[in-house]
């Protein structure tokens, strides 16, 4: 059975002429009739209004470092305890998180908690931030907005991992709360989003040049490479060139690769080569920080100085190996500052926090 607190009024809606309401939070303009819900799920026409189904419950909490996200560049080593809901505005075929993204099933929420608890228990487990993540946060937009600003006052960061696939008004909104976002950049090409997201490319391109323009939310983009359907080098070289002209050279890029699921079970794993050939490429347009993700690799996962080429954070997976920045997050060899937000140490009391994962009880 649902919580009461499952139910939250929406906030971006209209009615239209004939009485349905059409939901006003992404592209997908989701028209709905009474008890009708959206192509995520989790939104639906309620006694006339939009109603979010989900508020205060979630799919499990966890904490993990803040590498998973995966962010690099946003105060390495430290902890962030995770969580999502259910649901998805997105309807892609390759889903790593398809049991939690594509759930219909409310009873698989099991942990209920309100934002204050989420940034109690963040303080009380030590956790250096929250992420909305595991399903795409843009579709709680108000539970994850309404926790945001519960962190803040406690002092907790807050991270988004999304498609970015959101309307201009809610966009202000959600990233107003948000220090830092990981976008999931799902491939190059309109064809690549329409056939296989059920989505569109432009307002994911939008989206990056907002974050990164018009906002304090610190943005790094990931790719992962499908073998055969994403992996080309010409959109390589036209993902990294646009990158070069609309954000600079400036924002982590992380390639990472595909394992087998939901409805592409039949495509192959992506080879490790792949992975350093795309960071090639996108590094020989000009991007500073491009790293590889889900694998093994010492050379992908390691920050280097764009001015003197030296090794400063040297990474294995999410486990950092060395750590060599200056408090001020400069590089101590030739002075260059590094693109992103670093504390005065690695971590915690300065220790990574590690490839760990914790799992965290809410609800009592």
């Amino acid at each position: 059975m649902k919580s009461a607190e499952s139910n939250h009024p929406g906030r971006w809606w209209h009615t239209l002429p004939d009485g349905r309401v059409q939901c006003d939070l992404c592209p997908r303009d989701c028209q709905l009739h009474e008890g009708q819900c959206g192509a995520c799920f989790v939104r639906q026409m309620q006694d006339g209004a939009m109603q979010l189904t989900t508020y205060g419950r979630s799919s499990g909490f966890c904490i993990d470092p803040v590498e998973k996200k995966p962010l690099n560049h946003f105060y390495p080593g430290s902890s962030i305890l995770s969580f999502g809901t259910a649901g998805c505005n997105l309807a892609c075929r390759f889903c790593q998180n398809w049991d939690i993204s594509k759930s219909k099933d409310m009873d698989r929420l099991m942990d209920a908690a309100s934002p204050q608890a989420i940034a109690t228990a963040a303080r009380r487990h030590g956790a250096d931030a929250v992420a909305y993540t595991y399903n795409d946060p843009v579709v709680f937009a108000e539970y994850a907005i309404d926790t945001a600003l519960a962190c803040r006052e406690q002092g907790i960061r807050n991270v988004a991992v999304t498609a970015g696939y959101i309307h201009a008004e809610p966009r202000r909104e959600f990233f107003a709360v948000m220090d830092a976002a990981n976008v999931d950049l799902k491939a190059f090409t309109e064809d690549f989003y329409r056939k296989l997201c059920v989505a569109h490319l432009q307002p994911v391109l939008d989206t990056l040049a907002y974050i990164h323009h018009e906002t304090n939310c610190w943005l790094e983009i990931t790719t992962l490479l499908i073998p055969g359907h994403n992996d080309g080098a010409a959109e390589i070289s036209e993902l990294a060139g646009w990158m070069m002209r609309e954000l600079g050279p400036d924002v982590p890029l992380h390639f990472t690769a595909f394992h087998p699921d939901w409805k592409m079970a039949d495509i192959p794993a992506t080879p490790p080569e792949t992975l350093s050939l795309a960071r090639r490429i996108a590094r020989d347009a000009g991007l500073n920080y491009v790293f590889t993700g889900n694998v093994h690799d010492s050379e992908g996962g390691t920050t280097f100085c764009p001015q003197c080429h030296a090794a400063l954070i040297v990474r294995d997976w999410y486990d950092i190996r060395r750590y060599d920045l200056t408090p001020e997050g400069k590089c101590p060899h030739c002075r260059t500052t590094i693109a992103g937000r670093f504390g005065p140490v690695l971590g915690h009391d300065g220790r990574a926090f590690g490839p760990r994962r914790i799992p965290v009880r809410l609800a009592h």
